[in-house]
């Protein structure tokens, strides 16, 4: 005999699909002989129908995933999406770039190759956003003959 109809009914009762219906083996001919709602919801309360536990998803990847992430694995090319820049702050990059230029014109004003204010003109500069880079400020100073005597006879 098929065992369609307890499971539907089962369904019914247990507020789930057919599919998590579990039906206790050894005591199928019970289940078999179990025409009514009252019948199943007796077995039901001996534990011969039970309910399947849902199918969960698993997060064991995603997890090792984020390990892997916090290692700073996973950037590769095909992972990024953006430019370059679209992945970086603009301040960030500002802040990057500022620093630099900074750093290399204090260097400049320390070992003497330019003069105060010489210094404080290409600082300015600097903070406006006049220069693209470190190598830019040496562009300029070498189109601009911009160095201190003591330079130039070097």
């Amino acid at each position: 005999m098929n065992i369609g109809s307890q499971r539907r009914l089962a369904a019914q009762l247990l507020k789930c699909g057919e599919h998590r219906v579990w039906f206790d083996p050894a005591r199928l001919p019970e289940v078999k002989e179990a025409i009514t709602k009252n019948d199943v919801r007796r077995l039901i309360n001996d534990l011969a129908v039970q309910k399947r536990a849902k199918q969960g998803i698993s997060r064991g990847r995603a997890r090792h995933h984020e390990g892997q992430k916090k290692k700073g694995r996973r950037q590769g090319a095909a992972t990024r999406e953006g430019s370059k820049f679209a992945r970086l702050p603009a301040k960030r990059r500002w802040m990057d770039k500022i620093r630099t230029q900074r750093s290399f014109l204090k260097e400049l004003k320390t070992k003497k190759i330019v003069d105060t204010t010489t210094f404080h003109l290409l600082y300015k500069k600097a903070k406006g956003g006049f220069f693209r880079s470190r190598r830019h400020i040496k562009l300029y100073l070498d189109e601009h003959a911009k160095l201190t005597k003591h330079e130039k006879t070097k």
